[in-house]
């Protein structure tokens, strides 16, 4: 899904996924938390977080499309 602005057509798919990284033990979890939008100049990131970890790490990978 894209929005037209008088300028150009922005996405508002999420350029990059936000994660809760845990260790437990020798194993490493990764829990989807949220997403972020890179700006415009790539000078910075918007990020909505739809929930706030209290322990570990919040990781943040670039959004790679699914391949069915």
């Amino acid at each position: 899904m894209t929005e037209s602005t008088n300028t150009q057509t922005v996405s508002k798919k999420p350029t990059h996924l936000a994660y809760h990284s845990r260790e437990a033990g020798e194993k490493s979890y990764l829990n989807r938390i949220g997403a972020a939008w890179q700006h415009k100049d790539g000078g910075g990131f918007t990020v909505q977080l739809d929930t706030v970890p209290l322990d570990g790490r919040v990781v943040i990978f670039p959004a790679t499309e699914k391949k069915a």
